[in-house]
């Protein structure tokens, strides 16, 4: 399992990859960097996904610098942190916490 502080530390080291996926993803939504990094510096982990490939991952729940929420899936490997995606959630699927996935209707 990832630790916040293991992923913390290597955001401070500046030992980042940074994925084609993250750099789509700012565009669209106007994520700047700086909240990305914010958002993990000063966030929290909320699911943890051990069997992804490459590398396990988790989704962080943090701010931007603007105190909007953001979710950052992150992994670590390599000696690297890999910043996946990004995205402001979606009320629809998540919860007023923001860590909560909303039950799916059948």
């Amino acid at each position: 399992m990832l630790s916040i502080d293991d992923i913390c530390e290597l955001c401070k080291d500046e030992t980042i990859q940074i994925t084609q996926h993250l750099q789509l993803r700012m565009r669209e939504h106007n994520i700047k960097y700086d909240d990305v990094i914010n958002a993990i510096m000063a966030g929290e982990i909320i699911e943890q996904y051990p069997e992804d490939y490459p590398y396990p991952s988790c989704l962080v729940l943090g701010y931007t610098q603007d105190r909007n929420h953001l979710h950052v899936v992150c992994g670590v490997g390599n000696g690297l942190l890999w910043l996946v995606t990004a995205y402001y959630p979606d009320t629809n699927k998540w919860e007023k916490d923001h860590k909560t996935r909303k039950e799916r209707e059948l």
